[in-house]
């Protein structure tokens, strides 16, 4: 009989091991009573911009850099919907709409049909809007905040879209596409006639403009794609220290959205140049310590960077040292790599922890403090 009750017992604690374990999903800590909202928002993306490209930046520069000044770091999961290895489009998409895209897609989901972007929400509650890229302004990245296409390569669509939406600032390259179309539409005109102060690099430097924060903004810095930081172009950083103030005062009651993108990180990537990186990596640090400086003078200011993806698989080999970096590639195409979050500002301790990238569309609206009108799913989706 003790051995009928002992093989018993064995029995039952052997099949309750075998049972499937209940996973608890743990949920965001409910934002306390007492969470100031940010006024403003501004989102900084270094397009491809993986740890690495960081470390290399950081160790090319005394040992520095103006990232090290965000008191909030996170990770998020940066994959598409179809692709463990996202694209720029997909990517951007996931920070602008909160829902994750396929490859290719610029302001739609899965199902190809039109998602809000908070920069559209933005304009919806009367926030001033901007747009920063060193790359063509309908490049992916800055096209999946104010535009609704099913490919990234619609570039005379994406240009068009601009004019669906009153953004209030708006300085990249890509002037082609606003004015050498087959519709015959010139867009940079149709901008003026709607009150915009307009320019391009043809007619003066961004720094020659002249600037009334009463009008909107905007200015073309290249025809097609701008140069790298290395063979000329200048204009990130001082666009950096216009835009914030700009968009302050253009609408100093209700705040702004800013997304301001170093586009060319990721085109060194591409190129497995660590000397392209680098030197894209300190210009966009640059440019970040302008953005830092305002958000500290105003205090009501949320600064949030980030990357889409990292490009490359870069490493730093041995035999590097400071000033002096080896660096070598896996890929000449993006990586599949944890993408840091930095924050700084009011709503920044939403940004520490590891989540999707999706989040960060729903932790910037949590940060304005606006209701949500839907939460994180408890699982991640599946892909292939």
């Amino acid at each position: 009989m003790k051995n009928y009750w002992y093989l018993l017992t064995l029995f039952l604690f052997l099949s309750a091991c075998n049972q499937p374990q209940q996973v608890t999903v743990s949920q965001p800590e409910p934002i306390p009573e007492t969470f100031k909202p940010a006024k403003n928002i501004i989102l900084m993306i270094g397009d491809g911009m993986g740890i690495t490209q960081i470390t290399a930046g950081l160790y090319s520069n005394e040992n520095r850099l103006n990232l090290e000044r965000f008191p909030v770091v996170g990770l998020h999961k940066s994959y598409s919907s179809n692709n463990l290895i996202t694209d720029s489009a997909a990517g951007a998409t996931a920070f602008s709409c909160g829902e994750k895209t396929y490859n290719g897609a610029i302001g739609v989901g899965p199902d190809s049909l039109a998602l809000p972007t908070i920069l559209e929400e933005a304009e919806a509650k009367n926030l001033a809007t901007g747009l920063i890229a060193t790359s063509t302004i309908v490049h992916a990245t800055p096209a999946s905040f104010i535009a609704h296409q099913v490919s990234r390569k619609m570039y005379p669509e994406i240009a068009a879209d601009f004019l669906n939406t009153e953004i209030d600032l708006l300085i990249g390259g890509g002037l082609k596409y606003f004015t050498q179309r087959e519709d015959d539409r010139n867009l940079v005109s149709e901008l003026s006639q709607k009150g915009y102060n307009t320019g391009t690099y043809f007619d003066r430097e961004l720094n020659e403009m002249p600037v009334d924060s009463s009008l909107n903004f905007a200015y073309w810095t290249s025809n097609n794609d701008p140069l790298p930081v290395n063979s000329g172009r200048d204009y990130l950083v001082p666009a950096s220290a216009l835009a914030p103030s700009f968009l302050d005062k253009h609408n100093e009651q209700k705040g702004f959205f800013l997304m301001i993108e170093g586009s060319q990180i990721d085109w060194g990537g591409h190129a497995n140049d660590s000397e392209y990186i680098i030197s894209e990596m300190l210009d966009f640090d640059q440019a970040i310590g302008k953005v830092l400086a305002f958000a500290e003078g105003d205090g009501e200011t949320l600064v949030i960077v980030t990357a889409d993806h990292e490009t490359g698989g870069y490493a730093i080999n041995p035999g590097s040292k400071m000033g002096e970096i080896k660096g070598s590639f896996t890929s000449g195409y993006h990586t599949a790599a944890l993408i840091p979050v930095f924050a700084y500002g009011p709503g920044a301790e939403l940004f520490a922890g590891i989540y999707e990238n999706t989040a960060i569309y729903h932790k910037m609206r949590d940060a304005y403090g606006w209701t949500l009108a839907k939460k994180e799913p408890k699982t991640a989706p599946k892909i292939k």
